[in-house]
């Protein structure tokens, strides 16, 4: 199997970036936290967007789900993180440690929302929420999604719901395997992808987006 190592996962924890030297050491984009809940605004997401933009790093944006209204929810994400056809778009959807979580039919609405709203489905990050909650059942909206895998080990273990994982945060720049850091930016979250570097570049093109790597069903993305 054929990885590449190039893609880093930030928020406002990560302070004074130097996004040139992270794209010198060959990192390639990055995807950095834009939103959570119905009112939450990342205070950097913006400056940050555009020192990574300038140097040359591509661009993704993330909101953390919670059990508010999930439509709600999208509509806080894209008004913050004010995508273009160029800009990845996740939904983290995981547990909310400060009071209710995203169920999976809210996941389907936000999901189904930015499919509506922007012509692309967004990729969906989880770790063991996702993994409990589907079990072996397949979800037809989700699997629509492409998977980021949360998981800091040697193995990537995933739901059923998905052929094969097209991201995988290996570490979060302490737990899971090395290497842990990037220059310009430290310790921090690093993800594998699932294919060379070519694969990769033309995943970083979101409108050409075929839905999840290795599904079976293709459905034309208009940009």
């Amino acid at each position: 199997m054929t990885t590449t190592n190039a893609i880093i996962d930030l928020s406002h924890f990560n302070q004074n970036v130097d996004f040139v030297a992270a794209q010198a050491s060959g990192i390639v984009g990055v995807i950095h936290k834009a939103s959570q809940g119905l009112t939450f605004r990342d205070p950097v997401y913006t400056a940050h967007r555009a020192s990574a933009t300038s140097a040359g790093l591509r661009w993704g944006a993330y909101h953390f789900g919670t059990g508010a209204d999930a439509v709600a929810q999208a509509d806080n994400f894209l008004n913050i993180a004010k995508p273009d056809t160029r800009t990845l778009l996740v939904l983290d959807f995981e547990t909310n440690p400060q009071g209710s979580s995203m169920t999976l039919e809210g996941a389907r609405e936000f999901a189904t929302y930015l499919r509506a709203t922007t012509g692309r489905w967004p990729g969906i990050y989880s770790g063991w929420r996702l993994k409990s909650l589907l079990g072996t059942n397949h979800d037809p909206i989700l699997a629509k999604c492409w998977l980021w895998l949360a998981q800091y080990g040697p193995v990537a273990v995933f739901p059923q719901n998905w052929v094969t994982w097209t991201l995988w945060q290996y570490t979060d720049g302490a737990q899971g395997p090395a290497p842990h850091s990037v220059p310009g930016v430290g310790a921090c979250d690093r993800n594998l992808y699932h294919g060379d570097d070519a694969a990769l570049a033309a995943f970083l093109t979101p409108a050409s987006h075929f839905g999840d790597l290795g599904t079976s069903c293709r459905e034309e993305l208009s940009p």
